[in-house]
Parts: C-alpha cells; structure tokens; sequence
C-alpha cells in the first residue's frame, strides 16, 4: 500500500474518531452502502468486513442476530477507533476488529457466510492488486457464501461528468488515494472464473442530485460538506427508485460456488 494512503487514512482516524466521516463525510452515501450490504446479512452468519475503517458501518449490523462480525483495516489508527467504538457498544458483543490488509487476508479459507468491502478496493494503486484482493475476498468466503464488492466506479464518473459539462460544471475527480474500478474489467474478469454475479446500482438517483442538480438549483458554498438540504431530498427519493448509471457507487454480489 502507498504511504500516502496509508498516511491519509490514519490521519482521518485520529480527525474524526469514532464518527463516520472517519471513512467519509456524506453520510446519505454510507447509509445507503449500510442497507444495501444488509440486505446479505442474515441471522446466524459471520460476517467479514475488509475496510472496516473505524466500525461505524459494521456495527450496524449487528441487530440482524449475527454470529460473528470481523473487522480488518490496514490503518492502525482505524482499527484503534474501531474497539472504542466496540467498547461503547457494551459487553459480549460478537465483534473484533484486528489489523489486515486485503490483498493478504491472514484468516483461513471459508471462513464467512458474507465477505464485503466498502471503497477498499479503490484503495489499491493497480488493477492487478485490485484482482487479488477479490481472490483473497473468494478465498475466504464459504462455499455457498456471498462476496460484496460495494466500490466507487469509473464508468458511471465519465457519465456525471458528461452531464456536467453541458452545464459548464467542473468534472468531478478521483482523489489522489482512489483508482476506481472499471466495471466492464471487472465482468470481465468475474466472467472469466465463471463466477455468478449481479450488479445493483444503488446510488444514482442520489449521486444525480447531490453531484449534479444540487448546484444548478442552490449555491453549494452555502451548505458545508454534505449538509446541502437537496442531497437529503434525493436520499429520500433514492430508497423509493434508483438506476440510470450514474451512481459511482455501486454494488456488485458474487455468489461463491
């Protein structure tokens, strides 16, 4: 892993703590990766989260009657804020949080009912270190299991941008610690291992609203961070409809033979 990513990463746990900015600010954005990777998550499963960050996602599901959940994230700082934030939940809670890195997960084969990331791939500099990280995600996954890959895209960042330009808007970036990945690579490469796979574009709505119409009908600069009130109009509007390709977050589900 580069260490300005690494760098980035622990300065955002020490910043922000236990609170979910630690892994980012738009909180409608996270809301909607927890429910979407929820909907996997059933009663009496173990659960792994690679990227875990500080635990503020992984924690949310433990009220779906889990038997384990497992937490792995490269930055000390990260995995620190994470068993605060397990402490605060009380005792004999089914949780942990320990160091890992996903391209080299030290845990056994078939291990979890649900394996998932959450824009942890995106932290990988190369395609071919993104690969390995979903072989290790498989590896670890039980047989029967689900794998979910909730990543930031390159496709649907090319559609936005499209869209802004017809309005004279900035594009929007990468930032300099993301490669977001390439969903015909990535098909492409599921396809190959012959692997079962859907795709649910679970932001697009949001991502048209509060990266888009947000600024043509209000002055962002008036409304820090995430707090413009037409982003909290289309998360509403999101969890009622979604598609059109312009979520950069997206949600791709394997199922491991």
């Amino acid at each position: 892993m580069s260490d300005h990513i690494l760098d980035f990463w622990n300065s955002q746990a020490r910043k922000f703590g236990t609170d979910h900015a630690a892994s980012w600010g738009d909180h409608h954005a996270i809301a909607l990766e927890i429910e979407i990777i929820g909907r996997y998550i059933k009663a009496g499963d173990d659960i792994l989260d690679i990227g875990c960050a500080n635990g503020y996602s992984a924690l949310h599901h433990l009220d779906k009657g889990v038997k384990s959940i497992t937490g792995i994230d490269f930055s000390a700082s990260m995995i620190e804020q994470a068993n605060v934030n397990l402490t605060a939940c009380g005792k004999d809670i089914p949780a942990q949080f320990m160091m890992g890195d996903v391209r080299h997960i030290k845990l056994p084969d078939n291990s979890f009912d649900v394996v998932y990331t959450t824009r942890t791939l995106i932290n990988l500099p190369t395609w071919a270190e993104q690969q390995q990280g979903i072989d290790e995600c498989l590896r670890v996954c039980k047989p029967g299991g689900t794998v979910v890959l909730c990543e930031a895209f390159w496709e649907p960042l090319v559609l936005l941008n499209s869209l802004r330009a017809l309005k004279q808007l900035p594009p929007l970036v990468e930032h300099d610690f993301n490669r977001y990945i390439k969903q015909d690579r990535l098909a492409a490469f599921l396809d190959a291992k012959g692997l079962d796979f859907e795709n649910h574009d679970f932001t697009s709505i949001y991502y048209l609203g509060s990266r888009f119409l947000r600024e043509l009908v209000t002055n962002p600069a008036d409304y820090p961070g995430y707090s413009n009130p037409v982003n909290t109009a289309f998360y509403e509007l999101e969890k009622q409809y979604s598609g059109g390709g312009f979520g950069i977050q997206q949600c791709y589900v394997i199922r491991k033979p």
